[in-house]
């Protein structure tokens, strides 16, 4: 009897998030990655927030990496897209040898939005993904509040057997 609070509590909190996210008409995706980030990336508002900033980051990159093609594409053609890569994607090397910019995967996570969905390189489009990057982060956070005290009042009692 012990999981089925803790069962209620994930699938309410799944159920609102994909309720949210149609509604919304988010790619519900982009918003599981980022939920599932909270927990990979550490379970505390600050390692979010870090983790939020690099996927963040990782989109700003693929925009680059898109922008800097189009500008090579005269010089190298066909080339300009995996040069573009080859550059950015390196500069990872640098990233991953600071305290706080580390967080590969984070990184990579926002290559994967920002290719994955494919919006126009516009302020908008772009700018209207982080909303499901943040309602996923929210959602993974309130359930995981919601856990914890579920937790800490089954350990609170003494089991009734």
């Amino acid at each position: 009897m012990k999981t089925l609070p803790i069962a209620v509590a994930f699938g309410f909190f799944g159920a609102v998030a994909v309720t949210v996210s149609f509604s919304m008409q988010w790619p519900t995706w982009v918003m599981f990655l980022a939920w599932v980030s909270f927990y990979i990336f550490g379970k505390k508002v600050e390692t979010s927030l870090w983790a939020l900033l690099q996927i963040i980051l990782g989109m700003i990159m693929a925009i680059l990496i898109q922008l800097t093609a189009g500008g090579l594409d005269q010089l190298i053609g066909g080339l300009s897209f995996p040069v573009a890569v080859f550059l950015y994607i390196g500069s990872l090397a640098y990233f991953a040898g600071t305290k706080k910019l580390n967080n590969i995967p984070a990184w990579f996570l926002g290559l994967i939005i920002l290719f994955g969905i494919h919006p126009p390189l516009e302020p908008l489009p772009v700018f209207k993904l982080l909303l499901p990057i943040l309602a996923g982060f929210v959602f993974a956070w309130l359930n995981n509040k919601v856990v914890e005290m579920i937790y800490e009042r089954q350990t609170s009692k003494p089991d009734i057997q």
